[in-house]
């Protein structure tokens, strides 16, 4: 694009002072005519372009104009040089290969950053996609990012968490990446901001009108504001138990499930006090029996009877599965007195090693 050549030029002449007209055309792959049609267009949009003739000519940027561009410091050619997810552009229609983009930002740049801002491309890569990508369709996406590209109202389907749905319409005012969620920043029609995710968006169309866009609001502000207020608004339930040393490991890889956790040193026979905070009661109550007889519950003790009741749930249903499976198939008695093992000892004591 024209634009995107022109900007080109300009950054070319910041850097390398004076080139002449071959030298630019030979950069950037256009003829020496482009070239000159180019300079006409920047001196007609303001940009003090000069022609200097003659041995050791071409052309140059006056000093005034360089020293207005050359304000970026290292800390800013570097975050430049950190391209977002491959992931994230494709999703808003942006087809690029950001290697051959930062490669191409690398070579503008003066000699002296270059070998700063290298090692941002050699050893940074960013990816947002999960180990095993959602295959959840954002359908109404194309439609969501219009609207707000426009300054149109948005008119959606929007699905609730409890899973029923609601016709809406909003004032799209901004995107945001949460990892690689995608979520909706809109205003009400009475001027309430709220949060959408995108993939609970199941219709999305564009009634015609456009809105005045506020001018005191600033996504990136409403968004650190709003998931402070999310975080702090969490519940939070917290348990003591002890936990083998052997499954220290898993129980650390990963914060999923877990909001906090703080460990104290074993004892002799490998048990470690943990303190846990979870969202709500039934998460810590699942988490615990996700972990068998590897952990046991100190604290608060009227949930010890819960996850007795729940083992034992889970036991009885697998004893009727068993019997009801042909004879050479069914659970031996071995097996059953495993699973008898891994319940706790009663409502009142810790369960068994």
């Amino acid at each position: 694009m024209r634009a995107d050549r022109l900007v080109s030029i300009m950054l070319l002449l910041q850097n390398q002072a004076k080139l002449t007209t071959g030298e630019l055309a030979s950069r950037l792959e256009v003829s020496e005519r482009t070239i000159l049609r180019d300079m006409d267009a920047l001196s007609a949009s303001g940009v003090p372009v000069v022609a200097d003739r003659g041995k050791g000519g071409g052309w140059r940027l006056l000093d005034r104009f360089r020293s207005q561009l050359s304000g970026m410091k290292l800390a800013d050619l570097q975050a430049l040089v950190i391209m977002p997810s491959d992931t994230l552009l494709k999703d808003l229609g942006v087809q690029t290969e950001a290697e051959g983009v930062r490669q191409k930002l690398l070579a503008s740049l003066p000699g002296s950053f270059q070998s700063e801002a290298m090692p941002f491309i050699e050893k940074i890569f960013v990816d947002t996609a999960a180990w095993r990508p959602s295959r959840t369709a954002l359908d109404a996406f194309r439609t969501v990012q219009q609207a707000v590209w426009e300054d149109k109202l948005l008119s959606i389907r929007y699905e609730k968490a409890d899973g029923s749905r609601s016709e809406r319409v909003v004032l799209p005012l901004g995107l945001v990446a949460k990892g690689s969620t995608w979520y909706l920043v809109a205003a009400s029609l009475d001027g309430e901001y709220r949060t959408y995710r995108v993939s609970r968006i199941h219709e999305a169309s564009l009634p015609g009108e456009t809105f005045v866009r506020p001018e005191a609001f600033r996504l990136a502000d409403y968004w650190r504001q709003s998931k402070e207020s999310f975080i702090g608004a969490l519940p939070s339930y917290k348990v003591q138990v002890l936990a083998h040393s052997s499954i220290i490991r898993r129980m650390t890889f990963t914060d999923k499930f877990i909001a906090d956790i703080r460990m104290e040193e074993a004892d002799a026979d490998g048990w470690v006090p943990v303190s846990l905070t979870f969202n709500d009661e039934q998460q810590a109550v699942e988490y615990v029996l996700g972990f068998g007889p590897q952990i046991r519950l100190l604290q608060p003790r009227h949930l010890i009877a819960e996850i007795a009741a729940q083992a034992a749930a889970v036991a009885e249903m697998y004893r009727a599965v068993s019997v009801s499976m042909p004879e050479g198939n069914r659970t031996g008695a071995h097996d059953r007195q495993v699973i008898t093992a891994a319940l706790p000892v009663d409502s009142n004591g810790p369960c068994r090693r």
